[in-house]
């Protein structure tokens, strides 16, 4: 449990911890983590040193089929562990496209900065309603 994601196979770790805060009887097709940061450069220091880790915030995000669940995920488990639901999202926004070691992603008005580990998934996720990269 916990290696990369692949883009069928969602972390099954990830999968386990935010169903208690989906829907009864959801199907998480995708999952991956962000994390929450006023820009890339504030995000780039927490990364580097852990200075500033207490500002960012942690989120795992679970894709089904009706909507985009954002958790809200303990910062010491570095957003593996979902704690609430924040928000849910229309399963029609498009999510991606991310490159490069750190995506940018918005989510619930914010932007959030993803590792290229998850990025299949968030490419999986777009792919399946209908949009290409």
């Amino acid at each position: 449990m916990g290696g990369e994601s692949s883009v069928g196979r969602p972390r099954a770790d990830l999968v386990e911890r935010s169903m208690p805060f989906l829907p009864v009887g959801s199907e998480i097709r995708q999952v991956f983590i962000g994390q929450a940061a006023p820009s890339f450069a504030f995000f780039l220091v927490t990364y580097l040193t852990g200075l500033t880790m207490f500002w960012i915030k942690y989120r795992c995000v679970a894709v089904t089929r009706e909507a985009i669940y954002v958790l809200d995920s303990s910062k010491f488990s570095g957003g593996a562990r979902p704690q609430q639901l924040l928000g849910t999202m229309s399963r029609r926004t498009r999510l991606g496209p991310v490159s490069g070691r750190w995506g940018r992603v918005m989510l619930l008005g914010e932007q959030h900065w993803v590792h290229k580990r998850f990025h299949a998934q968030i490419e999986a996720a777009d792919r399946e309603i209908g949009f290409e990269w």
